[in-house]
């Protein structure tokens, strides 16, 4: 099972509620279930428009849908997503 949790807010919104609730209720315990938060890094994003921002931050559409292929095993796929990617097996797409 998989869970991604996208936001426009940084640690400790959304994302971190929804660990804190798994944890409680026992559904990371048998290590089958993967959670990955995306949210907006804690730096400074120059202004522009949504979309650039997005892209900055690592939470456009390519970005979530590498994150999605990783924790499903399709790590090349995962890859092939990001436009003018120069990431190799093994780093981590989804930082700007």
């Amino acid at each position: 099972d998989v869970m991604i949790t996208v936001e426009e807010g940084s640690i400790g919104g959304f994302g971190s509620h929804v660990l804190q609730l798994l944890s409680l209720e026992g559904k990371l315990d048998g290590g089958n279930f993967k959670v990955r938060s995306m949210v907006i890094p804690d730096t400074f994003i120059e202004h522009g428009t949504q979309n650039e921002q997005y892209e900055e931050a690592g939470l456009n559409q390519h970005h979530i849908a590498s994150t999605a292929l990783r924790l499903v095993g399709r790590e090349r796929d995962a890859f092939k997503v990001i436009p003018n990617s120069t990431a190799t097996i093994g780093s981590d797409p989804t930082i700007a």
